[in-house]
């Protein structure tokens, strides 16, 4: 079996294991179980549930961090049943991220295929939080923990093959809670709805003219409250994603919305806004040394490189000034959802293209 049918079957075994963002413990041990099967040292799940494995170098000092994360978005209870065609897996998280998962081991592989040794440590790390609320908590816990020790730090996503995501998206999240006093919907007719005064916010949300350029977002994602359909709410909640390619544009938009949190306020009705998410912006020139060697390490595969900018665990490193890209390693589509799926056709590519860019990195930076 050659190395990316061994990175697509680990793939499906990794996609099998429930993991939803803080439960990716099973997950987590699967992983560790794996990284000692392949003799890799300085084994470890840390207090947040990263996974950490170091394949040794000719040196310390200034190794190379290569992470993906492990959770999905996906509840526990998700079918996570798997169907091939022709070219193409369907299997929901597949793609997001049980193949970026598997990819590290397929950089492994082919190092030890070779029989490749570096001139500095290689780090595989597995981490924690990147979905939904978990605000990329394994990630900050990686670079609390190697600073600015690492040449470079590589995240590793299954899809979005060609693609080089030297900039990190800036975004803020709220929850906001709406108060009432409620009532009988007969009874008390008139009194303030939580629910009825959380619409009309959401309303008036929509009204905010936001720019083009730079692109500017917002959406609200879960609404809940309420106790029957004949009761005045007393208590409701959404939460707000707002996202910005500009960190001045983002927060202009911060202002806006929190001004209408206030106004929102009135006698009988108290809103509260709760931040409940926050990824800092950054970047990395397309100059920069790093972004050219992931430029050149696409276009040697033949793959045409698009630079972009993301919401990744990218972003960690980035925000703090180190240097940092975010590759894929195949195509795919309907991330996030039960059809998703990744094409397998152009996985060797991603590969070679992975297995380039760390050895270069080595030689390079």
């Amino acid at each position: 079996m050659n190395i990316s049918e061994k990175t697509l079957q680990l793939a499906i075994e990794i996609q099998q294991i429930p993991a939803p963002t803080f439960q990716e413990q099973r997950r987590a041990e699967f992983i560790a179980k794996r990284f000692n099967e392949l003799n890799l040292i300085d084994i470890e799940i840390d207090n947040v549930g990263n996974v950490y494995a170091r394949r040794p170098g000719a040196g310390e000092e200034h190794p190379v961090i290569l992470s993906a994360h492990s959770d999905t978005v996906f509840p526990m209870a998700t079918d996570l049943s798997v169907r091939r065609a022709p070219g193409r897996i369907h299997a929901p998280g597949i793609g997001d991220n049980s193949l970026g998962v598997a990819g590290l081991f397929g950089l492994l592989w082919q190092l030890d295929e070779q029989q490749i040794v570096l001139s500095d440590d290689l780090w595989l790390v597995v981490n924690v939080g990147e979905e939904g609320l978990g605000d990329l908590n394994g990630m900050r816990a990686v670079v609390d923990r190697f600073g600015d020790a690492p040449r470079a730090y590589l995240v590793l996503e299954g899809m979005a093959l060609g693609q080089v995501y030297h900039r990190g998206l800036g975004v803020q999240r709220y929850r906001v809670t709406a108060q009432t006093q409620g009532g009988h919907s007969w009874a008390d007719y008139g009194k303030p709805s939580a629910i009825h005064e959380l619409a009309a916010l959401i309303a008036r949300l929509t009204k905010l003219q936001l720019p083009k350029r730079p692109r500017t977002t917002f959406n609200v994602g879960v609404i809940s409250g309420g106790t029957s359909i004949n009761t005045i709410a007393a208590q409701a909640s959404f939460e707000l994603d707002l996202r910005s390619e500009d960190p001045a544009a983002l927060q202009s938009l911060i202002r806006s919305a929190e001004t209408l949190f206030e106004q929102a306020n009135r006698p009988g009705v108290q809103i509260q806004a709760e931040i409940i998410g926050q990824r800092p912006a950054g970047e990395i020139s397309q100059n920069h040394s790093l972004a050219k060697l992931a430029s050149k390490a696409l276009r040697t595969q033949g793959v045409q490189p698009q630079f972009n900018i993301g919401s990744t665990d990218a972003n960690i490193p980035l925000s703090r000034g180190l240097p940092c890209v975010c590759i894929g390693l195949t195509r795919g589509g309907g991330a996030h959802t039960l059809d998703e799926y990744i094409d397998t056709t152009p996985l060797p590519l991603g590969l070679e293209q992975l297995f380039a860019l760390v050895t270069t990195i080595f030689k390079r930076l």
